[in-house]
C-alpha cells in the first residue's frame, strides 16, 4: 500500500504512547486518522495538541465493547468514508506473576490485548475489503510475543503470543484480497502502557515515570516504523534491533530440538507438503 495520500486509517490506543506515535506518522503522510481511545483525558491532551487538524477524529471508546467498536467503524466511515487501514494497538500489562494470576487478571490482559484485536478485526475488516481497493491490518504484539516474559510478565506474553498467531494466520487469509497484515513487535518505547489498572482507573503518576524511561524509543521513531511496515506490506514490523540475536538464538535452539524426518511415514509426508503448498498460495494471493 505505497500510496497513502488522503486514505483512512483507524488506531486504538491511539491517544498515547506507541499508539500516538502511530497516529501522528500516518497522519505526516498524509492520512486522515481516527484515533480511538478509552482514556478521555488523553483523547483531550491530543485534541488540545492537534487542535485545528481537519484529517483527525476522535472517538472514546473500549476495545473490549464490541457494540461500541461497531459503532465506532460506523462513525469512522461517516467521517471520513471509506477505511483502509486497521491499527490494533490497545493494549494493557499484567501485574500478577503468572502461577499466582487470578481469573480476573487473565480475562481482563486477554480481553484487551487479544480480545482487543479481535473486535477490531471484525469491525473494520469487513469495511476495508468492501470497497475492494486494497488496505492494511497492523496488530500490535510485542518483543514479548517472541521472548517469553517471567513472573509477572507471563500473562502479558501469553497474549501477544497469541496476537503474534491471529495476525501470521491473518495474513494469509487476506492475501487474495488485496489487504496486507503486519504483525507489529515493538521493545521498550515511551508509553503510559504500565499505568493502565484493571479498575479502569489510569494512575498519572506510574505513567508519567515509564514516559521518561531512560532509553526508551520515541513513540515517533516506531510510527514511522509501522509506516513503513504498511508501505511494504511487512510481515512485520521490528522496530528495537537490539533483539536480533536474541530471536536467532530461540530458533535455533528449536531448531536443535526436532528429529530428523528421514523416518517420517511418505503419506505423512505428502500431507504436510499439501499443506505447504496450500500456505504458498495463499502468500501468493490465490484462493
Amino acid at each position: 500500500m505505497q500510496d497513502v495520500q488522503d486514505k483512512v486509517a483507524v488506531v486504538t490506543g491511539g491517544a498515547s504512547g506507541i499508539g500516538y506515535g502511530i497516529a501522528r506518522a500516518l497522519l505526516g503522510a498524509g492520512m486522515k486518522v481516527a484515533i480511538l481511545d478509552r482514556s478521555q483525558a488523553h483523547l483531550d491532551e491530543v485534541r488540545a495538541e492537534l487542535k485545528g487538524a481537519n484529517n483527525v477524529h476522535f472517538i472514546a471508546v473500549d476495545v473490549t465493547d464490541r457494540a461500541a467498536m461497531a459503532a465506532a467503524a460506523d462513525e469512522v466511515e461517516q467521517v471520513f468514508g471509506k477505511v483502509h487501514v486497521i491499527c490494533n494497538n490497545a493494549g494493557v500489562p499484567s501485574g500478577e506473576a503468572m502461577d499466582e494470576a487470578s481469573y480476573e487478571e487473565w480475562d481482563w490482559v486477554l480481553d484487551v490485548n487479544l480480545g482487543g484485536v479481535i473486535n477490531g478485526v471484525k469491525s473494520f475488516l469487513p469495511k476495508i475489503k468492501a470497497h475492494g481497493e486494497g488496505g492494511h491490518v497492523v496488530n500490535t504484539s510485542s518483543m514479548a510475543g517472541l521472548i517469553p516474559l517471567p513472573a509477572t510478565g507471563g500473562v502479558y506474553s501469553a497474549s501477544k503470543f497469541a496476537v503474534r498467531g491471529v495476525t501470521d494466520s491473518l495474513r494469509l487469509a487476506l492475501a487474495k484480497d488485496g489487504v496486507g497484515v503486519s504483525c507489529l513487535c515493538p521493545g521498550l518505547t515511551r508509553s503510559r502502557i504500565m499505568s493502565v489498572r484493571r479498575t479502569g482507573e489510569i494512575d498519572p503518576g506510574e505513567g508519567e515515570l515509564f514516559n521518561d524511561m531512560s532509553g526508551a524509543m520515541d513513540p515517533l521513531e516506531l510510527g514511522q516504523a509501522v509506516l513503513r511496515g504498511i508501505r511494504d506490506n511487512d510481515p512485520y514490523i521490528f522496530p528495537h534491533g537490539e533483539f536480533k540475536e536474541e530471536v536467532r538464538g530461540i530458533f535455533e535452539e528449536i531448531l536443535a530440538l526436532f528429529p530428523d524426518a528421514s523416518d517420517a511415514p511418505r503419506a505423512r509426508l505428502d500431507f504436510e507438503q499439501r499443506r505447504r503448498e496450500i500456505t504458498e498460495a495463499a502468500k501468493r494471493g490465490e484462493a
